[in-house]
């Protein structure tokens, strides 16, 4: 449980901080869409096994595409989600 909300606290971060370098909310809705997009097909096509839980959806939004792929190597490695 720890883990995940070390993960959400540095997701929220990174969206900080690319708020601060990309100066417009375009680019991060972009990154948040497509971060979900990639963890609902890494589930569907691959069948990747990651629960839909509140933590691993927050993860994938707030870090968008590396959020995703956090989430994803955390499951397939046994230590979150």
């Amino acid at each position: 449980m720890a883990i995940e909300i070390i993960l959400v606290i540095l997701a929220i971060i990174g969206v900080i901080a690319a708020y601060y370098f990309l100066k417009t909310a375009t680019h991060l809705l972009v990154n948040t869409v497509l971060g979900l997009i990639i963890f609902f097909i890494a589930n569907a096509v691959f069948n990747v096994g990651v629960p839909y839980s509140f933590a691993a959806l927050l993860v994938c939004a707030f870090g968008g595409i590396p959020g995703a792929i956090i989430v994803i190597l955390l499951h397939m490695s046994g230590i979150a989600f």
